[in-house]
């Protein structure tokens, strides 16, 4: 038995699956978004956590042996998302989606801090990824940008909830614009290299 769990946008969904793929039940628990200001979209990754549970609980409800028999969990999720952590794995600020376009100016201050930026990640800077958010907060939120040592994309967040790594996978990372998608590492003169923050 297996589970699949995709933390979208608008859900967690849950599904227990067989050995032979089959789908012997799903469940979606709703989430909702936040947008404080025009243009923002934001969500606390603690709604993520609970959503999960009780995606979880509900399948583990209806098919107790079932779930009891889960050999793995796989995850796919929402991209782009800037979840910040504090050295101890504390999450700062509500997470920064990637439907947020609050970081408009700061793509053209990414591109020409980076100039090299579209060659290295494969990628034009835009507000929906997740290097410019971290600009637009070190100018409007340098407390949290001074506190930050973590930077988890969403589904990463919940698989550190889930088994305390913090890791990122090849596809989720080169949307982030801090991956040299040639060489599959980070880019040697990226903005935020040297101040002190780890992305995963």
């Amino acid at each position: 038995m297996y589970i699949g769990i995709d933390a979208g946008t608008s859900g967690i969904k849950a599904a227990l699956v067989d050995e032979d793929q089959r789908v012997l039940a799903t469940r979606t628990e709703p989430l909702t978004s936040q947008s404080p200001h025009v243009g923002w979209s934001e969500q606390d990754p603690e709604a993520w956590w609970c959503a999960l549970l009780a995606a979880i609980d509900a399948l583990r409800d209806s098919h107790p042996r079932a779930v009891a028999a889960v050999r793995g969990i796989g995850l796919s999720g929402q991209q782009h998302g800037a979840v910040l952590l504090d050295g101890d794995g504390r999450v700062l600020r509500p997470c920064i989606l990637w439907n947020d376009v609050r970081a408009s100016a700061e793509c053209a201050v990414f591109e020409q801090r980076f100039p090299d930026s579209r060659a290295v990640t494969g990628n034009i800077a835009m507000p929906g990824f997740t290097g410019p958010k971290l600009l637009w907060v070190a100018r409007h939120e340098p407390e949290v940008f001074r506190a930050t040592r973590h930077v988890l994309l969403p589904k990463a967040w919940l698989r550190y909830w889930l088994t305390g790594e913090m890791i990122e996978e090849m596809s989720d990372a080169s949307g982030t614009l801090w991956l040299d998608v040639g060489r599959r590492s980070m880019p040697s003169a990226m903005p935020c290299r040297g101040c002190g923050i780890r992305w995963g």
